[in-house]
């Protein structure tokens, strides 16, 4: 029998987790699972963060723990703990990401390849669900968040004067993602695991500087930045049944950035 529209798209005993969930981004994602039904873990290096934002959750049993994915040992710990809690894990939304202050005039190796950390720790987390997965003899999904800056470079006239350029290992980071993405799909697509890139473009957070916003804006086909709901409905698609036939793919939502 055919699912309907609803059944499609629920996650309805599921449970997931969404890393630097208590961010800009990272809080929409939070909403969008819980009120599809799944029951959310979300990490910050904070657990008064991560627990306040999984208080703000529609549903029960929503948990906040203390992650640092740039520790090897946090991330083994932090998986136990989930599923000690938890029992199970169905999704893994990769959207924590350590900033990069520095670009590319001042960065330097250390900066850089501290970056390019995020990464491991994207791949390390992947690897544990998808293990987890495999142990329960069942299914999974795991959402990589990347951006438009993994495929295009950024315009050096929006921040000159303002802020510092977009860095360059930002780039480099997001990129690699993206791609990472599509080798992980490849090779756990006989496990039952799927693995996209979901790649915002401009979403701006309020820390951001107004007049950069502006100059963002001229360059975007509609004239504006996206709200963070506006994401929802790709990760849902990714998350559940609706995106059953969807491996290897990276979804862009940039309100039409890259298409210049």
């Amino acid at each position: 029998m055919t699912n309907t529209n609803n059944e499609l798209f629920s996650l309805q005993d599921r449970v997931a987790i969404v890393t630097g969930g208590s961010g800009h981004l990272g809080t929409a994602f939070c909403h969008a699972l819980a009120d599809a039904g799944a029951r959310v873990i979300v990490t910050s290096r904070s657990i008064e963060r991560a627990q306040n934002t999984a208080d703000t959750l529609s549903g029960s049993g929503h948990l906040g723990l203390s992650l640092d994915h740039k520790s090897e040992e946090s991330i083994e710990q932090f998986m136990v703990s989930a599923l000690a809690a938890c029992g199970q894990i169905d999704i893994l939304v990769n959207n924590g990401t350590h900033g990069a202050g520095n670009d590319w005039t001042t960065v330097d190796q250390e900066q850089f390849n501290d970056q390019m950390a995020n990464a491991s720790a994207y791949f390390l987390l992947g690897r544990l669900l998808r293990d987890h997965v495999v142990s329960r003899s069942t299914s999974g999904s795991i959402i990589n968040i990347g951006s438009m800056y993994g495929l295009v470079a950024s315009y050096p006239d929006a921040y000159e004067g303002i802020c510092n350029y977009s860095p360059a290992s930002y780039h480099a980071l997001k990129g690699g993602i993206i791609h990472m993405t599509r080798h992980l799909a490849v090779y756990w697509a006989n496990d039952k695991v799927r693995v996209n890139c979901l790649s915002p473009g401009p979403f701006p957070g309020p820390e951001a500087p107004l007049d950069m916003v502006s100059r963002l804006c001229t360059k975007s086909p509609m004239k504006r930045m996206g709200e963070p709901q506006e994401l929802k409905g790709a990760l849902l698609l990714l998350a559940s049944d609706a995106g059953s036939y969807i491996t290897g793919q990276n979804i862009v939502v940039d309100g039409g950035w890259t298409s210049w």
